[in-house]
């Protein structure tokens, strides 16, 4: 299939239950998805069963339940009041991208299809900004890679990614997991030691486990 102008396809999910593969022609790796049955997905009333409890301003935001429309732009997601953007959906699952220019900290969040809408619930958002040397990294070099956490107060878990093995090693391993410091400056750090000159490319993002909505 190919995806329309918003980068978004649509298809009907077999009928049997069991798991799908979707990949991107011409590039390695694919992502799966699990079939249900009708039975395991009510679709009469609409209801949200789990979020994250924090969530990036600069990423997608998971939801499960059911009663969600399977196609994207049917459903309405409002976070602070301000539409998201579906990214995808299925009648238990919904991608989300927050709104552009939120300011981070608790947001209300409401889901709808058609006349069916959830109970509002509350998802804190924060932002992450990394701060380091912007200079090119030298072999034998020793640098601390700072992500700076606004929107919350409190200790979040943080996934760092070596994209660039080659130039610099991470100071316990390719993907090194963090939790930040908390309180006011809250802040969560990785250590670097360069390994050849070059620019270091590493990927921050945001590691919050789903659990029951709260209002």
């Amino acid at each position: 299939m190919t995806t329309d102008a918003t980068g978004r396809a649509l298809f009907v999910a077999p009928l049997s239950t069991g798991t799908v593969f979707a990949s991107i022609e011409g590039r390695s790796g694919h992502v799966t998805s699990t079939i249900l049955a009708l039975t395991d997905v009510p679709s009469s009333s609409l209801e949200v069963t789990a979020v994250p409890r924090v969530a990036s301003l600069s990423d997608r935001m998971e939801i499960l339940g059911h009663g969600f429309c399977g196609e994207a732009d049917a459903n309405r997601v409002m976070i602070g009041g301000t539409p998201a953007l579906v990214l995808a959906s299925s009648p238990a699952y919904l991608a989300v991208l927050p709104p552009l220019e939120m300011d981070p900290g608790p947001q209300s969040v409401e889901v709808q299809c058609g006349q069916k809408k959830s109970e509002i619930f509350t998802v804190v958002f924060v932002t992450l900004e990394l701060a380091t040397k912007t200079t090119t990294l030298a072999p034998g070099e020793h640098r601390t890679l700072e992500v700076a956490i606004t929107g919350t107060t409190a200790k979040i878990s943080l996934e760092a990614r070596n994209l660039a093995p080659e130039v610099a090693e991470m100071a316990g391993g390719t993907v090194v997991r963090a939790l930040s410091n908390g309180g006011k400056n809250n802040v969560a750090t990785f250590d670097l030691i360069g390994k050849q000159k070059g620019s270091f490319v590493i990927s921050i993002r945001l590691l919050a486990p789903l659990s029951t909505p709260r209002p």
